[in-house]
């Protein structure tokens, strides 16, 4: 009789072990999978301002290799990101086909009113109205250009969404952060429960509480690390089979940005359950008898 109820006993144990595990899991993997899609926004905000157009208009007559100085000047700024140096003869065949038609048949080639230009392109930290209106001004300093175009209002608009979109997501995660914490705390203290009266078995055979509590805080750690690996698993097969179906997010992936993430959620998960087993510990080994049938 007292074998099978060791057996039922170790049975509910290893059952509230592998609960516990799989609600770490699911709860890291949740957390995780936030922070890839806020590390893809991140991203994908850097590649639209890094794509804002910025266009230096040479003047009628500026020598090829004055337009080339200052197009390596520029890619000298660490602030720039690219250039790309247009041709007059280009800029007309641009112009073409954005028309449909050649239109220096009507205008004759002496007529031409294109002028040559470099295309820029800055880092993201450099892609808003302040830093671009700075560069502007001392471009226009040069007695070569004739004038710096780019949207000015779709820089700002840019700029003021990415970061309202921001916002709304910092938010999301603390949230969401803050119920993993409640959660993984929770499903800790019900394993801690269902174990209460081993707890005071031990206790009442002279085991003092670091001995005691010992075992259980490094199995809440090794609970936390088994639960951040497979939620790492199944991060792993999400990224792998979204970037299957959509082949240009690999565009936004940051093999470093996500390293980074998957050492958080284990070191995340790891002090979590290692905390909240050492707090709930501290309540059952100072709990009152009457209190543990409670």
């Amino acid at each position: 009789m007292d074998v099978e109820e060791d057996k039922f006993h170790q049975r509910r144990l290893t059952g509230s072990y592998l609960t516990s595990v799989v609600s770490i899991s699911l709860v890291l993997f949740t957390l995780g999978m936030f922070g890839i899609i806020v590390l893809n926004a991140s991203k994908l905000s850097d590649l639209i301002k890094e794509n804002i157009g910025f266009e230096i208009i040479m003047k009628g007559g500026v020598r090829e290799a004055s337009i080339i100085q200052l197009q390596k000047m520029l890619d000298a700024n660490p602030h720039v990101k690219s250039t790309y140096y247009i041709t007059r003869e280009e800029a007309t065949k641009r112009l073409a086909q954005d028309l449909g038609e050649d239109f220096l048949q009507w205008l004759g080639d002496d007529e031409n009113p294109l002028l040559p230009s470099i295309e820029v392109k800055f880092r993201a930290e450099w892609a808003n109205s302040d830093s671009l209106a700075l560069i502007e001004q001392k471009l226009m300093q040069n007695q070569d250009v004739k004038e710096v175009y780019y949207q000015k209002s779709l820089v700002d608009l840019i700029n003021q969404n990415i970061r309202r979109i921001g916002l709304v997501l910092l938010t999301f995660v603390l949230l969401l952060l803050f119920i993993s914490v409640a959660l993984i705390n929770n499903t800790i203290r019900l394993s801690i429960y269902a174990r209460r009266f081993l707890i005071r078995s031990m206790q009442l055979v002279g085991a003092t509480e670091g001995f005691i509590r010992k075992p259980f805080v490094v199995t809440g750690l090794i609970q936390g690390l088994i639960g951040g690996l497979i939620s790492l698993v199944l991060l792993s097969g999400m990224l792998y089979l979204a970037v299957k179906g959509i082949p240009e997010l690999s565009q936004l992936q940051d093999i470093k940005s996500i390293g980074l993430l998957y050492a958080f959620i284990l070191i995340t998960g790891m002090l979590l359950t290692g905390m909240s087993t050492y707090f709930a510990m501290r309540k059952y080994l100072r709990i009152k008898t009457d209190k543990l049938f409670v």
